[in-house]
C-alpha cells in the first residue's frame, strides 16, 4: 500500500505562485512515474503533469511554461511549482504514483486564485 500526502495549497491572487508537494509512503518505488491531476468545480479531472523516474516530464498545454514538476527520489517526494496563477488554476490538485492499471492517489490539496 501506497499512501500520498499533498500540501502546500492555498489562497494566492492571479500571478502569484504557488508550490505544491506530494510526500509518498509506504510501498514506494523510486522508479514509479508520479504526477499530477487537478479538477476544478463542476469539471472532470484534469491531467496536468507527469514525471518519471528518471526525471524525464511532460506538462498540460494549459499549464506548459508556468508549472514546473520535479521530484526528489531519496525523500519520494515529487512537487509542483506554480507560477503565473490564473482564475482558471483553481481546483483540487491531486498527486499520484503509478500507472494506470496500478495507481495510488493523495486526498488532494485545494488551489484557489483570486483575480
Amino acid at each position: 500500500q501506497v499512501q500520498l500526502v499533498e500540501s502546500g495549497g492555498g489562497l494566492v491572487q492571479a500571478g502569484g505562485s504557488l508550490r505544491l508537494s506530494c510526500a509518498a509512503s509506504g510501498r514506494t518505488f523510486s522508479f514509479n512515474v508520479m504526477g499530477w491531476y487537478r479538477q476544478a468545480p463542476g469539471k472532470q479531472r484534469e491531467w496536468v503533469a507527469t514525471i518519471t523516474s528518471g526525471g524525464s516530464t511532460i506538462y498540460a498545454d494549459s499549464v506548459k511554461g508556468r508549472f514546473t514538476i520535479s521530484r526528489d527520489n531519496a525523500k519520494n517526494t515529487v512537487y509542483l511549482q506554480m507560477n503565473s496563477l490564473k482564475t482558471e488554476d483553481t481546483a483540487v490538485y491531486y498527486c499520484y504514483q503509478g500507472v494506470p492499471s496500478n495507481r495510488y492517489w493523495g486526498q488532494g490539496t485545494q488551489v484557489t486564485v483570486s483575480s
